[in-house]
């Protein structure tokens, strides 16, 4: 017979029971008093409402990881661990590593054709092209002004004044937003107008090796209504909404970067371009076509070249500058005979030919000098011959940049905060390697200037006007304060270019040859231009 289940409990267990009860009455006593005497835990503040005026975190960009040869597993391919297979393979995947690295920044050799090489935008069509009339024609900114109306206004030189009154006057391009013209994917290295004053076409190249074309007499939609809106005298509300963007044209050109480029002044369809990937090529509109022109032999030689630029007088001659502190130069009609001078034992950033007198070269050098030489007059040995050395300024630090003017002066803008302006008076008449004096090769002008640009702001490089209107000798140079400094060769400030939605500094600036135009590439690849 099965046993009654009872429901009583133990003594031991109702004991249990009730101390249990005893202690929780405790605790919560213990917990009042401390509440009452301002001891106890406070409650936990709410969460403050977002308002208005709170900036929205920006959203985290995704970098793209470099694909790399992929990894396998030594244990699942049977393969025992600090054996000799092992080594072998660590090595072969490493040797994978780095040939692919080298592949990447590899020389592009032999022809292009711009419908292959083309990275972004339209279609190319060498028969309907934005310079198909060019080749036919001749084959918002928080950051303070240090010069402006006020210093135009107080100016008592009368030509002068009315000079700075012009430059000032030039407008930011309105065709379309600042922020919109991306001319080339990468950092700006060097930029140019094309020669034609019909009307202004840019040239930018990258540090990816990539040029870019843009044609800044389009303007977009927005830009179109709002001078239909104020001839019609209506609401400017009208023409808010704008979903065209800049036709622009990009050809990858180089392995790496352009460090400079050069228009043919015989036919406005050539372009020479140089490169950090040892290489010279000639690209050609009328082809449709880019052709290498110089580079080593061996390909896994390495000799950055840091810029070219052509004979004016000898179209067939084309001269360089490498980073190595070697200047050369090469005849495109035999491409295979050239002719290399050690003119510095450190980095040369940059050369210039005197534009009226072209055997007359200025190097400015990491090693702090500015030098004038003499192509006319070549000496020493085979294989380490140099033109005569007419003389050298030293400055207290780096110099970036030499520039010729058709006047016979030297622009030079150094890490020392100062562009140094020397003039060279009839320099048509000088006899063959004439040795100038230190008295000579002193500045006639020095300006102030902040020149320190650091890691991820491209050089900043005085540039002349090649061939100014009114023949007063003038130049543009980037501001680290996001503007375009304009000087004459006396050192006296002409304008300072600005606008509302310059974002960034506009490091690289450039003068039209011929009309009074500037244009000027940000380290993101953005374009200003002011017309």
């Amino acid at each position: 017979m099965a046993k009654k289940v009872t429901n009583e409990i133990s003594s031991y267990e109702r004991q249990r029971q009730e101390n249990i009860a005893q202690r929780d009455k405790l605790l919560k006593q213990l917990a009042l008093d401390a509440s009452s005497a301002g001891l106890g835990p406070g409650q936990k503040p709410k969460p403050a409402k977002p308002t208005a005026t709170q900036k929205k975190k920006a959203p985290v960009k995704k970098i793209k990881e470099e694909i790399v040869p992929r990894r396998t597993s030594s244990r699942i391919a049977g393969i025992e661990a600090d054996s000799e297979v092992a080594k072998r393979k660590a090595e072969d995947e490493y040797v994978a590593v780095q040939e692919a690295a080298r592949v990447k920044r590899q020389r592009i050799s032999g022809p292009l054709d711009l419908s292959e090489v083309q990275v972004a935008g339209k279609g190319w069509d060498k028969n309907a092209n934005f310079l198909q009339g060019i080749v036919d024609w001749g084959a918002r900114n928080t950051k303070e002004r240090t010069f402006g109306e006020q210093e135009v206004k107080e100016t008592t030189d009368k030509e002068l004044r009315a000079l700075r009154e012009k430059m000032s006057s030039l407008d930011l391009y309105e065709g379309f937003e600042p922020n919109r013209i991306k001319i080339t994917p990468e950092r700006i290295y060097s930029l140019g107008f094309h020669p034609t004053s019909e009307k202004p076409l840019v040239f930018a190249g990258d540090k990816m090796g990539n040029l870019g074309l843009f044609d800044a007499s389009q303007r977009s939609a927005t830009s179109v209504k709002h001078e239909e809106v104020k001839a019609k005298d209506q609401d400017e509300e009208e023409a808010q909404e704008d979903d065209s963007n800049p036709s622009i044209t990009t050809f990858h050109l180089h392995g790496r970067t352009i460090s400079s480029f050069q228009f043919s002044p015989h036919n406005p369809s050539h372009i020479y371009t140089s490169s950090y990937d040892s290489s010279l090529r000639l690209l050609d509109f009328t082809k449709s076509s880019s052709t290498e022109i110089y580079a080593p032999k061996d390909t896994s030689v390495d000799e950055p070249i840091s810029g070219v630029e052509m004979d004016p007088q000898t179209p067939h001659l084309l001269y360089f500058s490498r980073l190595d502190g070697h200047v050369g130069r090469v005849d495109t009609r035999t491409p295979d005979t050239v002719e290399i001078f050690q003119l510095s034992e450190k980095k040369i950033g940059g050369f210039s030919l005197n534009p009226s007198c072209p055997h007359f070269i200025a190097t400015a050098s990491l090693d702090r000098t500015m030098r004038i030489w003499d192509l006319r007059k070549i000496s020493g040995r085979k294989g380490a011959q140099l033109p005569a050395l007419c003389g050298e300024h030293e400055s207290r630090l780096s110099v970036s940049h030499a520039a010729f003017n058709s006047a016979g002066q030297v622009a030079t803008a150094s890490y020392d905060d100062t562009i140094k302006i020397h003039t060279f008076e009839g320099m048509s008449g000088w006899s063959a390697g004439r040795d100038l004096t230190e008295k000579e090769m002193e500045p006639s002008s020095i300006i102030r200037h902040n020149n320190q640009t650091g890691r991820w702001v491209t050089i900043l490089r005085a540039q002349w006007q090649q061939n100014p209107p009114d023949n007063v000798q003038r130049f543009c140079i980037g501001n680290m304060n996001r503007f375009v400094d304009i000087y004459t060769s006396k050192g006296e400030q002409l304008a300072q270019l600005g606008g509302n939605g310059i974002t960034a500094v506009p490091a690289v600036a450039q003068f039209h040859p011929s009309n009074d135009w500037v244009a000027s590439g940000t380290a993101s690849g953005k374009l200003y231009l002011w017309l």
